[in-house]
Parts: C-alpha cells; structure tokens; sequence
C-alpha cells in the first residue's frame, strides 16, 4: 500500500481554459472520455493510495457530487481559494502527520506510475522530492524550465539553466508551512526554502507527461495517450 496520505488540487479556476471553464470546474474538462480528475484518481489507485483528500473551489458543488462515494475527503476552500501551500496547509488536519504526496490534477502522466517512483526514491533526510522531466520531453508546457537538477539529484533555481520541469507531483514534509503567517501563498515560496536548506530533491518521471493547462493540451494529451496504449 502506498504509505502516503495524498493530497490532489482542483481548486483552481482554470482561466486559461477560457470557455471550457464557463460552466464547469477544470478538473472535469473531459481527456479521452474521462475527466481529468478521474485519471488524477487513478494514479493514486494504482499506486496504492489509501487517504485521498480533494480541495475544491470554484464551481464546487460539481465537484462534490462528481467525488461522492469515491472515498474522497473534501477540503473546502469556498470560502477562500488559497493557492498551493495555503490549500495543502489547510488540509493537513484531514491528512495526517508527516510527509505527504501531492499530485495536480490538470496533468496526464505515461509510463510508470509518478507516487510510485517518488515513494520508491523518498528518503527521511529529504524535505521535497518533486517529479521532473526535462523541459524537451514535455507536452503542452512550453520551453521554459523550473528547476535544475544536479547529479546528488538536488534541485535549484534562480541562476539560469532551469531545464527540468515539475509535472505535478511530489512528496513533502508540511512542517515548513507553519512558518509562512499568510493563509494565502504558493509552495514556490516553501520549495525555495527547502532549496537554500539543501534538502528539495528531484527525479526525473519514466515516462511521458502533458499539462493540460490550455484547450490545446486535450488534443496532446490524447494524443500521448494513444501513443502510450498502441505506440
């Protein structure tokens, strides 16, 4: 069994949809017949993932009545949306203590699974171990990359040749965000933190990965779906 509580984000607003998020929250905009949250909750199924807790936003009802009997756990952000690290922080009651997975919900993963390979790299002396692939290897990202990663299989930023990019999972140990006073605010802000610490790390996915961010990655990602199934 994985040995993980995961938390999985949907809460976003999904702008860059445009339309497809006039009437209905990101995480349901449908890839190869299925909406994005339902392929979100099959990484975690197949890894083994026991406690599963969704955060939710806009157009939240849909969300709920999709998630229902799913044994899900909601973390309700209605009345406040609050960003990466203020949402996972305000799920930890519902998670548990210590180290917890993370896995966004607008991606679609190939190859082998993402909360498997991290669980299989983790180690106690990390405090975030993100998945990565290069920049050259995603779908519907772009060019620009987020992190480097050094032969320790540290992370860095901020000093050029950034050419890895987070595809939206990872392990990390919460107890840093109780440092940050605002109840709003991004895990970039943590992640620079466990940087200068020495202690965020990353490895690089065994497989292919789309950021279904924009209309035009559905049509990518289908694609590396298919691709994956038939080669």
């Amino acid at each position: 069994m994985f040995p993980f509580p995961l938390m999985i984000f949907a809460a976003g607003f999904g702008t860059r949809m445009g339309a497809l998020t006039a009437d209905r929250p990101k995480p349901l905009i449908p890839v190869a017949g299925r909406p994005l949250i339902d392929h979100a909750l099959n990484v975690a199924s197949d890894a083994g993932a026991a406690r599963i807790v969704v955060n939710v936003h806009y157009l939240a009802d849909q969300m709920e009545t999709h998630l229902a009997g799913r044994g899900v756990t909601i973390s309700d952000e209605r009345a406040q949306i609050l960003e990466t690290g203020g949402g996972l922080r305000a799920a930890l009651p519902l998670l548990g203590e210590g180290p917890v997975a993370v896995l966004n919900s607008d991606g679609i993963w190939t190859g082998a699974n993402p909360l498997a390979q991290l669980a299989a790299a983790w180690d106690d002396h990390m405090e975030a171990l993100l998945l990565l692939l290069p920049v050259t290897e995603t779908k519907g990202h772009g060019t620009k990359g987020d992190f480097r990663l050094d032969n320790t299989g540290r992370i860095s930023r901020g000093q050029g040749g950034e050419d890895h990019v987070y595809i939206g999972a990872q392990i990390l140990n919460p107890a840093r965000l109780s440092d940050v006073p605002e109840a709003v605010f991004s895990l970039n802000r943590t992640w620079n933190d466990m940087i200068a610490a020495g202690t965020a790390y990353g490895i690089v996915h065994q497989g292919g990965w789309c950021d279904v961010g924009h209309p035009e990655g559905i049509a990518e990602a289908e694609h590396l779906l298919h691709h994956a199934l038939h080669g």
